[in-house]
């Protein structure tokens, strides 16, 4: 009997200290800051929110994203969590056109959920019929509430441009870009990829003129911008910093 006290004693004690210690080191501890409290978790789309977004609540997203990439605080997720919620539907808010550069990855760059936007990327962010056609379902069909065109610098496509490169089928590509080449002023010289600012300038005219051409060729994606019900940005995203910034348009 006296044995069974003694460890009787001894696991309430235990019990009691292991409590006692828990307790100490929870009040020593920092409180969280509200950027750590919001990187604990974070929620997929749904049909409901996707409906109650505007395009503006949608590229401040994408911009709250990207400043949590740059500052390396992205939002702690539960990937298969995400693949669970979205299995049966997506609800995207945003659909991105992008270069297939490798440094330049959407999800990561704007800190995005799974199903939280359509991403298309092909060498120098350029436009073609195919490229409307996945826009349009994007916004007419799937709902999203945003559309960006997005370049970067340093862009391996856009000094293909400037240099007039031929490379089979990629020839065909960088004459899209031509167009951009054409609008910088000649008094930018020399007019060449190993002018580094003529490429970064080469790149942003790029960009508006993917944007253009999706105002111009898709008269579906037009009307759904003119009635406010979509919005059309570009942006340039730095390869040296991680930031994209937005381009202010007319």
């Amino acid at each position: 009997m006296k044995t069974k006290g003694k460890i009787l004693l001894f696991t309430i004690l235990s019990l009691f200290a292991v409590t006692f210690f828990t307790v100490i080191g929870e009040s020593q501890q920092k409180p969280q800051t509200a950027e750590q409290k919001m990187r604990r978790t974070s929620d997929t789309q749904t049909k409901e929110s996707q409906m109650q977004m505007t395009p503006q609540t949608a590229l401040d997203i994408l911009k709250k994203g990207n400043e949590r990439f740059i500052n390396n605080v992205s939002l702690n997720r539960d990937l298969q969590e995400q693949v669970r919620e979205t299995a049966e539907a997506q609800y995207p808010f945003a659909t991105i056109l992008s270069c297939q550069d490798s440094r330049t990855s959407n999800e990561q760059v704007f800190d995005l959920n799974k199903g939280d936007a359509f991403s298309i990327r092909i060498a120098g962010n350029i436009v073609n019929d195919d490229i409307l056609g996945g826009m349009e379902f994007g916004s007419k069909l799937a709902g999203a509430k945003l559309i960006v065109v997005l370049g970067h610098t340093k862009c391996g496509a856009v000094k293909g441009a400037c240099d007039n490169a031929k490379l089979g089928n990629l020839t065909g590509l960088l004459d899209k870009i031509k167009p951009a080449v054409d609008s910088i002023p000649m008094s930018i010289q020399p007019r060449t990829s190993k002018n580094e600012q003529f490429v970064d300038l080469v790149a942003e005219a790029n960009v508006r003129e993917a944007m253009k051409q999706v105002r111009d060729k898709s008269p579906i994606l037009k009307e759904m911008i003119d009635k406010n019900q979509v919005a059309l940005v570009g942006g340039i995203y730095s390869v040296s910093t991680g930031e994209v910034k937005f381009l202010v348009t007319d």
